[in-house]
């Protein structure tokens, strides 16, 4: 050790304190993942280090990423077009078909150039080979159909109801209203769309009918409870949504009986003049709300004897 220089004394430790057999460390010390002849390392002192594999070591950032995508997508699902959720097309103007169509409007490629698809803009949307020009969920469909093409082919609707059958149970008709004189018309869609249990509904504009495909699609899981009126759980709420069914009968009149008659009881139990002597409620309001109260819940039934 007088006369050996410093580097010849640490590689004759290094000598010393390897394990028989082991080849020599490459240089590069702990931290490199490859020798001399960059060839991977296998001796037993790996347990020490991360191991990282050969892909790693040359690929760019971006094919690492694209690498991870495949590795996370379905097997036999193509990748994801270009165009993000609101685009309606893929680079190629392709129809798409993946499990993600459940949460978006299904359009018909026959649709395409329409100028209600620009204001479907609160829900995704995407073409899609269905039969109807819009499906709105497994059950709900629309047809789209302008007066001005009606006037032109009516046997178009006919055709297309046809075809759809029975397929979805509620069945959208929805009417773009761009003619003057459109009564006798709307009369004969009316009539056409009781006898083929459809909904009609009307729109003046483009925009009002994307409107009606964005409500339809945030509805589509909504239970009826949102839809309906709130009735209040006190008293007054209670007694006030009773009275208001009679015509013409508001809420202020409601309170104003109430404060009268103390109690429901008094107020069922009196007359058409006591009625009229309440502020505002005047003789037809009191004349109907005594019919109200004094008619039977049966209506009674002449039977010949």
């Amino acid at each position: 050790q007088v006369s050996a220089p410093p580097d010849q004394n640490l590689a004759a430790q290094g000598e010393r304190g390897r394990v028989p057999g082991e080849s020599p460390d490459p240089p590069g010390g702990e931290g490199d993942g490859e020798g001399a002849a960059g060839g991977l390392k296998t001796s037993s002192s790996t347990r020490n280090r991360v191991i990282v594999s050969p892909r790693q070591v040359s690929a760019p950032p971006d094919q690492n990423l694209a690498a991870q995508g495949e590795r996370g997508r379905v097997p036999g699902e193509s990748p994801d077009p270009p165009g993000g959720e609101g685009d309606g097309e893929g680079a190629a103007g392709g129809l798409k078909t993946s499990s993600s169509t459940r949460n978006r409007v299904i359009v018909s490629p026959r649709q395409r150039g329409n100028p209600v698809l620009r204001f479907i803009r609160n829900v995704a949307w995407e073409f899609g080979d269905i039969v109807p020009d819009y499906e709105l969920g497994p059950t709900t469909c629309a047809l789209f159909l302008s007066l001005r093409y009606h006037n032109l082919k009516p046997d178009y609707i006919h055709q297309r109801l046809q075809t759809i059958g029975h397929s979805y149970t509620l069945r959208l008709v929805l009417v773009q209203v761009d003619v003057s004189d459109a009564s006798d018309v709307l009369k004969e869609l009316a009539k056409i769309s009781l006898l083929a249990n459809t909904t009609l509904i009307l729109a003046w504009s483009a925009d009002e009918i994307g409107r009606y495909l964005e409500t339809y699609k945030a509805f589509e899981s909504k239970p009826a409870d949102c839809l309906q009126e709130r009735t209040g759980g006190d008293f007054i709420s209670q007694v006030t949504d009773c009275l208001t069914t009679v015509k013409s009968v508001n809420k202020t009149d409601c309170l104003t009986l109430l404060s009268t008659f103390k109690n429901l009881k008094r107020v069922v139990g009196a007359t058409k003049d006591e009625l009229s002597l309440c502020p505002g409620l005047g003789f037809n309001k009191a004349r109907r709300l005594h019919a109200v109260f004094n008619e039977p819940f049966l209506k009674s039934r002449n039977l010949d004897t």
